[in-house]
C-alpha cells in the first residue's frame, strides 16, 4: 500500500510518499517535495494545483492521501489558503483522502514508535511533518 502524507503550510503542500510492502516500509523517490499555490491565486490556479497533485498521485500509483489537520482557530490555526488547498485535495476524484488530527498522530506515534530516527530517512527536514502523517496513516 502506498500513501502520500501531506502537511499544509501557508500556500504549500509538502508531500512524502511511504510504501508498506511485505511487512517493511520504504520511501519511494518522488520528483516533487512540495506543490505551491500563488499567494494571489485565481480559481484557475487552484484547479491547476488540484490537477498537478492528482497527476502526481496517478504517476506514483498512490492508494490514499493523508493530510495533517490544522486547527480552525486559536494559536496554531491554519491560514485561509491552506484550507483551500485541503478542500482541493479532498475533492479530487478517484482517490481516498483523509484528515488526521495532531492528537491522532501523536497517539499513533506513542503506540507505534518510528523504528529509525527521521534524520536517517534521507528526507529533507521540512518533510518531517508529511512523513509522520504518512506513517501514522499506515498504522
Amino acid at each position: 500500500m502506498k500513501i502520500c502524507g501531506v502537511e499544509l503550510t501557508g500556500n504549500d503542500a509538502v508531500v512524502c510518499l511511504l510504501n508498506y510492502d511485505k511487512q517493511q516500509f520504504n520511501l519511494p523517490e518522488c520528483r516533487v517535495r512540495k506543490l505551491s499555490l500563488p499567494k494571489d491565486h485565481t480559481r484557475h490556479d487552484l484547479l491547476q494545483f488540484q490537477h498537478a497533485f492528482a497527476q502526481l498521485m496517478g504517476d506514483y500509483k498512490v492508494d490514499s492521501v493523508a493530510i495533517r489537520g490544522r486547527m480552525p482557530k486559536g494559536k496554531f490555526a491554519g491560514g485561509a489558503i491552506s484550507f483551500k488547498l485541503e478542500a482541493a485535495l479532498q475533492l479530487m476524484p478517484n482517490i481516498e483522502v483523509r484528515l488526521l488530527t495532531p492528537s491522532e498522530i501523536k497517539a499513533t506515534l506513542a503506540a507505534n514508535p518510528l523504528v529509525i530516527p527521521f534524520a536517517d530517512t534521507g528526507l529533507k527536514a521540512f518533510q518531517e511533518g508529511a512523513f509522520t502523517v504518512a506513517y501514522a496513516a499506515h498504522m
